[in-house]
């Protein structure tokens, strides 16, 4: 793997260090998780700002809802909700199965 150096300060580099020896992780992977998190976060906290901004419009708000209430009518469409390939593979053997005598 390739890999490259980040400098941070020593108060930070000790808590790294402490955080690894407390759940028996290197240090790279304890980094690497907390930046996975900050990067999850900053997501979410992109999509609740996006949320907040489409309730705060009233006729957008509204158009969404439509929609929303549009898509709902495909579920009654009388088909079977999308299945992996996996799990329909397993339907047709537990079928098969039953047919046994």
């Amino acid at each position: 793997m390739k890999q490259t150096t980040v400098r941070i300060d020593r108060a930070t580099h000790s808590l790294l260090k402490d955080i690894s020896r407390a759940e028996g992780t290197s240090m790279q992977a304890v980094l690497q998780e907390a930046v996975e998190e900050h990067r999850r976060r900053r997501f979410l906290d992109a999509v609740n700002t996006g949320y907040a901004a489409l309730r705060a419009n009233p006729a957008a708000s509204a158009a969404y809802d439509q929609e929303l209430k549009e898509w709902e009518t495909t579920l009654a469409d009388g088909l079977e909700p999308y299945a992996s390939s996996a799990s329909r593979a397993s339907r047709r053997r537990r079928k098969q199965e039953s047919k046994r005598p």
